[in-house]
């Protein structure tokens, strides 16, 4: 499809030279489901994709209709309708005014600038060669009460563990085709990771609570990865660049509507603790190099790929057990004091997790998803998916 799209369109008008092509951007795309019971296929590159025939299935849940466009109400148009609304809008006196801007006057009271002042801040200046390294005696009083309220919501904010039994339509396979998507589009448009996190626990919540038919699967992924860009990110991609990477599969308007219902029934809820939070939290409490810190992360985000067995553990389980695993890869260092009194978790603790994220880390090779292997292959992550795992954990 999209190569005869391009023949049409590369064709010269009669009498004329043919225009120069536009340069093609590289899309990402999750593809479409053929058939029943069969894997979701990633289509990536463009290629061409046919959509599978169409169910009989119940409307899996229900979307708000927008107000017709015929509706919405007109502007007047001609010389008069123009006049009133730039009288209305003070149009003419914001324009006029654009020369006569002056600079803002003085505050009347002076400043008390003594260096027994409050006003006077402490700011201490570091040349851009020096390394900072997160203390956490630099960071206020109140971070144990940050801890603890996290800790409070991760609970709130935990998907069902075995959701996906009751879908009659997606499977954990697709899940993970789906995330795997998100990493790359991620990659795409150099999204947080704390981005990506968000989007996929609003995946996982969504889909606790909806039955989701496969050829809406992508719709969800597209629309929680949109909330959670406005959520996360200061300049979030806009809606058609959304629509754009699904190779235009649903339009604008399709996606806002999913947006609408995945706020609905999240509630409003988008301020979730995730893997991401809570290594956060820990690099500030254990003093590690940058290498151990991105070891770290790369196994927090193999846990988001495949929801059996992780669906189980909260987040903070998770990031001690990515966090530990790491450390004693590189170093052979066990879990330590401090964040064994900061988390309350001791060992045996976080076993159950270690012994899932290790075996998880000794196949990620062989998983059929490696987006998030090349992603943690760059420089910017010191290539730590490139090393070897250890083989056995002597840790018990």
């Amino acid at each position: 499809m999209l190569a005869e799209q391009e023949n049409q369109e590369n064709v010269p008008p009669p009498g004329g030279k043919a225009a120069a092509p536009p340069p093609a951007k590289p899309r990402v795309a999750l593809g479409v489901l053929r058939g029943p019971g069969l894997p979701l296929q990633a289509a990536r590159g463009g290629c061409e994709c046919h959509a599978a025939p169409a169910r009989l299935h119940p409307q899996p849940f229900t979307i708000a209709v927008d107000e017709p466009d015929g509706e919405r109400p007109r502007r007047q148009r001609g010389p008069a309708g123009h006049k009133e609304q730039e009288a209305a809008m003070g149009l003419r006196e914001a324009v006029c005014a654009l020369g006569e801007r002056r600079p803002l006057a003085p505050l009347g009271n002076a400043m008390d600038l003594s260096f027994d002042s409050p006003s006077i801040m402490d700011i201490s200046i570091t040349s851009e060669t020096e390394e900072r390294t997160p203390n956490v005696n630099n960071v206020p009083d109140y971070i144990s009460e940050i801890h603890t309220y996290l800790r409070e919501i991760e609970v709130k904010c935990k998907p069902k563990i075995g959701y996906m039994r009751k879908q009659p339509d997606i499977t954990n396979s697709m899940r993970a085709i789906l995330v795997d998507w998100l990493v790359e589009v991620g990659e795409e448009y150099k999204l947080q990771n704390e981005t990506l996190h968000l989007a996929v626990n609003y995946i996982d919540r969504f889909l606790s609570s909806m039955s989701v038919l496969r050829g809406k699967l992508q719709l969800v992924g597209t629309a929680a990865m949109l909330l959670a860009s406005k959520f996360e990110e200061i300049y979030p991609p806009e809606v058609a660049e959304f629509v754009y990477i699904t190779d235009d599969t649903y339009t604008k308007k399709q996606v806002l509507r999913m947006e609408h219902l995945i706020l609905k029934v999240l509630s409003f809820d988008l301020a979730a603790p995730t893997i991401n939070q809570f290594l956060t939290q820990y690099f500030l409490h254990q003093q590690t190099d940058a290498k151990v810190e991105s070891l770290s992360m790369y196994l927090g985000e193999l846990s988001l790929i495949d929801a059996d067995p992780y669906l189980k553990y909260l987040p903070s389980v998770i990031a001690a057990a990515a966090f530990l695993l790491a450390d004693y890869t590189l170093t052979g260092r066990t879990w330590p004091e401090s964040l064994c009194k900061v988390t309350g978790y001791t060992l045996e603790d976080i076993k159950p997790c270690l012994m899932d994220l290790h075996n998880t880390y000794l196949k990620a090779a062989q998983h059929t998803q490696q987006s998030i292997r090349e992603k943690y292959k760059s420089t910017k992550y010191h290539e730590v998916s490139l090393i070897d795992p250890p083989e056995t954990l002597n840790l018990f």
